[in-house]
């Protein structure tokens, strides 16, 4: 396995080909493994993973905490190759409720200041909002990370769920280096108009959920038993007739990656690398088994034909169920 690098916009760093997104290591995915969880970090980072992905949210601080931990108890030269991307903005309950979104300025610069105490570290290197405020506009939210910047608390700024003309609204604002949303096989909204504004404006993409929180990782099955605590036990993709639909599609993906030699999870990843060199992959792996399958994406060279049959396999409409809850769907900016 060879590490690759991208760039993160035209005004953003060099990162890792993939990206470590940390926040099943916290929450939303059941119980998690703290000592393997950092054991994980530890390894992509010596793997050459240079981005780090978390949000102040995940596990009200637990998640920014452990990562710095890990950051803490890594060899300094590891340590100093980490970029860490941090989501801000949700608000939660004692309970672990949702209570919306905050993105006016002074709650912006409070977020900041309790990341980089949890992190443990001078500057957040990318800074985004988790969901927009719709009730604040985003230059008033973008120009408070800009002031960060200034400070020398931020060093790039990013976007995370904004729709075109809210990407647009940002990046005149002050320079956008990275725009992060789900993007993945089933998952394909953002080709529509997203896609094509970042590409114009010279802003990347990191994508999350590029294995739809494992539904189409090959390593889930119709009879998994998930607890209260799972986010997926109350996604609409993984209930009734749409889970045994879309567990057929990942069945079309396994024929193709056997066919290459390769794990289902390693050509999902594949397919979202081979989409653009500007869109860098968040792995949600959670342990350094799954770390290691993610990794061996690097080495899967898909041709034309391959893309081919995974898009005859998968076509862009093919999931069944919206990708969260009814809910959940109000706070999306980028389906608006």
């Amino acid at each position: 396995m060879t590490m690759r690098t991208r760039s993160l916009g035209t005004t953003g760093p060099q990162v890792s080909a993939l990206g470590l997104g940390c926040m099943g290591m916290s929450a939303l995915y059941g119980d998690a493994d703290r000592a393997e969880g950092i054991a994980t970090i530890h390894a992509a980072l010596e793997a050459g993973v240079t981005l780090l992905d978390t949000g102040d949210f995940y596990g009200m601080g637990h998640n920014e905490l452990l990562i710095g931990e890990a950051l803490r108890t890594a060899p300094p030269a590891l340590r100093e190759q980490a970029l860490t991307s941090v989501k801000f903005g949700a608000l939660r309950g004692p309970d672990g409720s949702w209570a919306g979104y905050d993105g006016r300025p002074a709650a912006v610069k409070n977020f900041a200041s309790y990341s980089l105490q949890r992190l443990g570290v001078d500057h957040i290197d990318v800074y985004r909002i988790a969901r927009v405020d719709p009730d604040v506009p985003i230059e008033e939210t973008v120009g408070a990370i800009a002031e960060l910047v200034e400070q020398g608390y931020v060093r790039h700024i990013g976007l995370s769920e904004a729709g075109a003309q809210t990407i647009r609204r940002a990046a005149a604002t002050a320079p956008i280096a990275d725009l992060q949303i789900e993007y993945g096989l089933i998952t394909r909204g953002v080709e529509a108009s997203i896609l094509p504004t970042t590409r114009e404006l010279g802003i990347s993409i990191t994508a999350y959920g590029v294995l739809s929180r494992g539904l189409i990782s090959g390593h889930f099955s119709a009879d998994r038993k998930l607890g209260a605590n799972d986010f997926r036990a109350h996604s609409p993709r993984f209930q009734g007739d749409n889970l045994q639909h879309n567990l057929t599609l990942v069945e079309a993906l396994r024929k193709i990656a056997e066919a290459k030699g390769v794990s289902v999870a390693q050509l999902a990843i594949a397919w979202v690398l081979a989409q653009g060199e500007d869109i860098v992959p968040l792995v949600g792996a959670r342990t350094r088994e799954r770390l290691t399958e993610s990794l061996g994406a690097l080495d899967v060279v898909l041709e034309a034909d391959d893309l081919a049959a995974i898009e005859a396999a998968v076509p862009a409409d093919a999931a069944a169920g919206e990708r969260y809850p009814a809910a959940a769907m109000e706070h999306l900016d980028s389906e608006r």
